[in-house]
């Protein structure tokens, strides 16, 4: 059974796992949504649809027209990503309890850990980094890839974008910076709402259903999708979850968090937090991509340096 994040978090019965889990779903709003398949073993194999088999009406007495689809074979290996968090007794013992300080310390691994994940879950690119794996800007391509032609964004543009993806696609992920573009385009059109909440309370914004989510920066503090493309231009991500049919993460055993103690080379605490993790796209049409979207300023969202003053 596929859990997300969050409704791991609620099944754990360790205390400090579960924070981790929490820390996890609450710093990403992919992690929150994304469904995790657990698997055997370090890779997994699947068929992803190609072309359907042909159908076709006959008389009587006569015979059907023989066809099989097409399926594509593919295999996603997990990969390991964590990290260690030492807190020297010194600190320790001169500024709180034990559980105080290491707990602030792994909670910001942990948030570290999930912009890392996030990232890679857009730009992965495995030519780039062997032990990452492929992000959706990797694996999209062909009518999957919807060209904005370094223009505004448009209704016509998000339709388009709504349209690419098999059924209804479960969120669009977009840049905080476009924020403003989105709801300037949408906001007067009878599908705009701002009346939904995510998993934690927060308000989301939606339009036609479909929540709009907004991708913070990531560990250091750079745009995880942002204005790089040509003429400083960004994308949108529409996306449909389902495991083992449409976008879902691949895990073997949820987050991993151990206390190994004091260690014996200094006088250090140590935490370790690891994650044997993946993702798999199950169906060609499960996500879709728009490119080449401007701000309605033609800029990349930077802030303006001040001006100098006069003499």
């Amino acid at each position: 059974m596929a859990l997300t994040l969050p409704e791991a978090a609620k099944l754990s019965t360790d205390t400090l796992q579960k924070g981790v889990i929490e820390t996890f779903a609450r710093s990403s709003a992919v992690l929150e949504m994304l469904p995790f398949m657990d698997i055997v073993g370090n890779s997994y194999r699947y068929n992803q649809e190609a072309v359907l088999p042909g159908v076709g009406f006959r008389g009587v007495n006569e015979g059907y027209q023989e066809s099989t689809g097409v399926v594509n074979q593919l295999s996603e290996g997990l990969v390991i990503a964590g990290g260690d968090v030492d807190v020297d007794r010194f600190i320790v013992q001169t500024r709180g309890n034990v559980n105080d300080q290491r707990a602030i310390q792994t909670q910001m691994k942990t948030k570290a850990l999930a912009l890392t994940w996030t990232k890679t879950f857009f730009k992965g690119d495995v030519a780039q980094d062997p032990k990452s794996f492929d992000g959706l800007q990797k694996r999209l391509t062909g009518k999957q890839v919807i060209d904005g032609k370094s223009g505004e964004l448009t209704i016509t543009m998000l339709d388009e974008l709504i349209d690419a993806v098999e059924g209804h696609p479960d969120v669009i992920y977009s840049n905080k910076t476009m924020r403003r573009e989105i709801k300037r385009v949408i906001q007067d059109h009878h599908g705009y709402t701002e009346s939904e909440y995510d998993k934690y309370g927060r308000p989301v914004i939606s339009y036609g259903g479909i929540p709009i989510r907004f991708i913070e920066t990531d560990a250091q503090g750079n745009e995880i999708i942002g204005f790089d493309e040509t003429g400083n231009a960004t994308s949108l991500y529409a996306v449909r979850f389902g495991p083992e049919q449409y976008v879902s993460g691949l895990q073997n055993g949820t987050i991993n968090v151990r206390d190994l103690g004091e260690l014996n080379e200094k006088p250090c605490y140590r935490t370790r937090i690891e994650w044997y993790s993946a993702m798999a796209v199950f169906h060609p049409r499960a996500a879709a991509r728009l490119s080449g979207v401007i701000k309605k300023d033609g800029g990349s969202g930077a802030p303006k340096p001040a001006a100098k003053a006069s003499k």
